[in-house]
């Protein structure tokens, strides 16, 4: 065996999709929305979909630094051919911003019309690329406490003012948790996202959503250095159906995970075990608080450059 055969591949992290500096990045962790976009590429076109992507994506990231960050992933499991784009916003204001693009950014439009697909093929932009009708967005924001009955009273990110109604500040999801922010994994520093997604059953939306943060809090303190977790709603989607970014350093990591899954911890045991639902609603834990079988896990990679007949960037 020569040592290049040997040689252990190591799957760059999101992060590595970008010129910019770790500090001029937004990710899952310090953004106020994510904006996931996912679509199905044609299969004859799977290297050109991709380049249009990575290329699109970095103009993004260096045009409106600040603003937005654009990565893409593909499905680790799933879909083969499935992109996904995590567009990671600093709020809905800076999201006006964007919308500007499409009519007054000359760069933009350029990458966009573009001619990639040559001759011989049929020739043709983007658009051939995709599967119609397979383009889907789902808009993610932190989850917080004070949001749909989970706080009694009025929580600090609240304010109010004398002509106004009340606004609502809703907190990075890396605050959800007391594990140092440098200890903390994110969509751009993991090796592989796990997304879960789960709906809550309305009579039950304060208390799953209890739930859900304390899982995460469990977790993240007990896989400190394996995996980090955030919660998120959805903005615009299906009432009550929230989601966890599961950020693995790893594929084996999965392993530690399941290991916290099985241990006797009595700190990690209890959050399983406790009965979150009061007697006055039937009393119970947390397999009532979700709609049956609507929890789903999902993997996704970072993409990199060879993956799928990807031109190398050597």
């Amino acid at each position: 065996m020569t040592a290049t055969s040997s040689r252990q591949f190591v799957l760059p992290v999101a992060q590595a999709q970008t010129s910019l500096a770790r500090d001029a990045i937004l990710h899952s962790g310090n953004a106020g929305v994510i904006v996931e976009r996912t679509g199905q590429l044609r299969a004859e076109f799977r290297s050109e979909g991709r380049q249009f992507a990575r290329e699109l994506s970095e103009y993004i990231n260096t045009r409106y630094a600040g603003i937005v960050s654009v990565f893409v992933y593909e499905e680790t499991f799933g879909v083969k051919d499935r992109l996904h784009w995590l567009m990671h916003i600093s709020s809905l204001h800076a999201y006006e911003t964007l919308v500007q693009m499409g009519s007054q950014d000359a760069g933009w439009r350029d990458i966009i019309m573009r001619q990639r697909i040559p001759d011989e093929r049929g020739g043709g932009s983007w658009d051939r690329m995709f599967v119609d009708g397979g383009l889907q967005e789902t808009v993610l924001i932190p989850s917080a406490f004070g949001m749909y009955g989970t706080s009694s009273s009025t929580p600090d990110s609240v304010t109010t003012t004398p002509d106004g109604p009340a606004t609502f500040t809703v907190p990075v999801a890396r605050q959800q948790t007391d594990v140092p922010v440098d200890e903390q994994l994110d969509s751009t520093t993991c090796g592989i996202l796990m997304h879960r997604v789960g709906e809550l059953r309305y009579e039950f939306r304060a208390e799953g959503r209890a739930f859900a943060r304390a899982l995460c809090e469990s977790w993240n303190r007990a896989l400190a250095g394996h995996a980090t977790i955030y919660l998120y709603e959805e903005a615009f989607g299906r009432s009550d159906r929230i989601h966890h970014f599961i950020h693995l350093k790893s594929l084996s990591s999965y392993y530690t995970l399941m290991g916290v899954r099985a241990t006797s911890d009595p700190a990690t045991r209890e959050v399983f075990t406790r009965q979150w639902i009061p007697q006055e609603k039937g009393g119970g834990g947390w397999e009532r608080m979700f709609v049956q079988s609507s929890l789903t896990d999902l993997a996704l990679t970072p993409q990199h450059w060879g993956m799928y007949a990807t031109t190398s960037e050597e």
